[in-house]
């Protein structure tokens, strides 16, 4: 059997293995045997040590470059929340807040899944007064006076 049809039969098994397991790390070894595959075709007189050596650098190389230049975006543990779309949102104080006690912020629609939200300011908010939310803070709302 021809070298060429080895490395491009490695190159799709571990390209569909891949497929299977979804780590994007079995990518990058089936693309270097598909490349390695193109490799032999064209020069097919390669010995068989200088292409594993090539495949194994191919490998690296590509893995290296893909790590070096992925980036995952960063959700700060927020899993279902809209990103920064609760910050500014003006609610109804139901239950008195300040820097001594946490309180209550009620909305008209809701936010976050819930109407009413845990609510903490460093000023003295009452009954009735309209707040803003400034941050979220694990399952409470810091809030300040809305003007």
């Amino acid at each position: 059997m021809d070298v060429f049809w080895l490395w491009g039969a490695l190159g799709l098994a571990l390209l569909a293995a891949e497929m299977a397991t979804g780590t994007i790390y079995l990518l990058w070894f089936g693309i270097s045997a598909l490349c390695m595959a193109i490799l032999v075709w064209i020069y097919p007189n390669i010995h068989y040590g200088i292409q594993f050596a090539l495949f194994a650098g191919l490998s690296v190389t590509t893995l290296a470059v893909w790590k070096f230049n992925y980036k995952k975006t960063e959700t700060h543990s927020r899993i279902g929340q809209a990103q920064g779309e609760e910050i500014g949102r003006v609610g109804t104080i139901t239950i008195a807040c300040g820097p001594s006690q946490n309180g209550t912020i009620q909305f008209t629609q809701g936010l976050m899944g819930s109407r009413e939200w845990i609510a903490v300011s460093t000023e003295t908010l009452v009954i009735g007064q309209q707040a803003q939310v400034t941050a979220v803070e694990g399952n409470m709302l810091r809030v300040t006076a809305h003007l």
